[in-house]
């Protein structure tokens, strides 16, 4: 399945500025996969040593917040839409 994948601008250093990106997979976890080979650094910064999203890391699929759906074993389909939004802090 063909997944066009948003990248917010606090990660796009690590994609060298692309801000969607198309990447191939049937699950929130094989599309992260495929951005990850593509973009190396990206992983360490969405992602834990276990493989888990990171707290501060959000991802939805065609808007769907996948903590409310199944997860990184979410299913994609062709098409879809996958956005990565880290949490922004400050005061």
């Amino acid at each position: 399945m063909s997944v066009a994948v948003k990248i917010p601008v606090a990660l796009r250093p690590a994609t060298g500025g692309e801000s969607e990106v198309t990447v191939e997979g049937s699950t929130v976890s094989e599309v992260l996969d495929s951005l990850f080979e593509r973009f190396a650094e990206l992983r360490e910064r969405i992602s834990d040593e276990q493989g888990a999203l990171r707290r501060f890391v959000n991802v939805y699929v065609s808007g769907e917040d996948i903590r409310f759906l199944d997860g990184l074993d979410t299913e994609v389909s062709d098409g879809s839409e996958l956005t990565i939004l880290p949490a922004v802090a400050g005061g």
